[in-house]
């Protein structure tokens, strides 16, 4: 399977950081952002969580589900959550099937072996991916205005 915009975005059931099972493939009738990241409490992993969570008001205009997903452990993902005070369902990656689906898998970030890469992928209500966004440098955030042009657009 592929993530490439125009394609039906890989399904998948991951574990978040309540430890409740959650399935892509029943969020469908709503957009879904899915935004990856490598690692829970990094500077740059948390501002981006965090502009997610500041622009929620947006995202419920869209009617628009967000996921962060990482391959952190759900304890260290609820504990992240807790700490940042998000909004929305961390998803843990931890056997990095996913991160591989969505093409998103990092071989090698200055020593950490076979974590995510920074990515947002916009989904539409049928599951089709609508925007997609890989950034080879973790240290930059993604465009956050062509998210939320991407889910306007699906309105």
């Amino acid at each position: 399977m592929s993530a490439d915009v125009g394609s039906t975005a890989p399904d998948f059931t991951l574990t978040n950081h309540d430890r409740q099972p959650v399935t892509l493939s029943a969020q469908r009738g709503a957009p879904v952002v899915l935004a990856f990241f490598p690692a829970a409490f990094s500077s740059v992993c948390a501002k981006e969580m965090c502009t997610f969570r500041d622009s929620l008001a947006r995202l419920n205009q869209a009617k628009a589900h967000v996921y962060g997903i990482s391959v952190d452990t759900f304890f260290t993902l609820k504990a992240f959550h807790d700490h940042e005070k998000l909004t929305f369902p961390l998803l843990s990656d931890f056997n990095k099937q996913v991160i591989r689906a969505y093409g998103v898998f990092n071989e090698d970030m200055i020593g950490l072996k076979g974590i995510a890469k920074r990515a947002v992928f916009v989904l539409d209500k049928d599951g089709i991916v609508r925007h997609r966004e890989v950034l080879d440098d973790a240290r930059n955030e993604p465009d956050y205005g062509k998210v939320f042009s991407a889910l306007a657009s699906l309105a």
